[in-house]
């Protein structure tokens, strides 16, 4: 049975005097609250914590919380179950989530490995190109992004026409014939089984 304890939300500056006598646990101060609440015009991934005994109950006191203010996943999990100090065993329940593939998300609690990855997710350098990367490869090759990734174009014949620059002299092999070399026919050869045209951006197939 939770404790009880004076009407008070999530974001209440008067939760920081409650103590759980059974868990120990006490509720954020309100800095800690201001510090890790995510910001709606912010980008970083975020999820909306509650639990499902608040939510069954009809109580909405979760808050969004940004990922990337947490050292690593403990101190995550931790502020979790702080900010629901009020149960006992809170279950937590993540009802939503934003700036994060679908993949990563469970409204369940997600372990380490996913936490560690959403992270990785959001310090990656090129959010846009990553996101293209991930429409057509699975979220666990999310390592091999800079293996596979070879550039921003804007079609797949400016990319046939950087190969040949890059790896064929033709005008010195070919002379005046270089001008008819079809470079849509030799895109069709390149993404029809070598590589992969997504949003502006190539990567090999593997």
């Amino acid at each position: 049975m939770c404790n009880t304890f004076p009407s008070q939300s999530a974001n209440s500056d008067n939760k920081v005097a409650y103590v759980n006598k059974i868990t120990g646990r006490s509720f954020p101060t309100s800095d800690e609250i201001q510090y890790h609440k995510s910001s709606f015009d912010s980008d970083n991934p975020a999820v909306y914590c509650d639990t499902y005994g608040k939510y069954n109950n009809g109580s909405i006191e979760g808050m969004w919380i940004d990922l990337t203010t947490f050292c690593d996943y403990d101190e995550f999990i931790e502020f979790c179950y702080c900010l629901h100090a009020d149960e006992d065993d809170p279950e937590l329940m993540f009802q939503d989530y934003e700036n994060f593939p679908r993949e990563l998300y469970s409204e369940s609690c997600f372990g380490e490995d996913t936490f560690d990855t959403i992270i990785k997710y959001a310090n990656h350098s090129n959010r846009e190109a990553l996101d293209a990367f991930l429409s057509y490869f699975n979220i666990e090759d999310i390592d091999k992004f800079d293996e596979f990734y070879q550039g921003e174009f804007c079609s797949e014949e400016a990319f046939a026409e950087h190969i040949v620059d890059e790896c064929y002299d033709i005008e010195r092999t070919m002379g005046n014939l270089s001008y008819y070399f079809d470079y849509g026919r030799f895109a069709r050869d390149l993404f029809m089984c070598d590589y992969i045209f997504e949003n502006g951006y190539v990567f090999c197939r593997c």
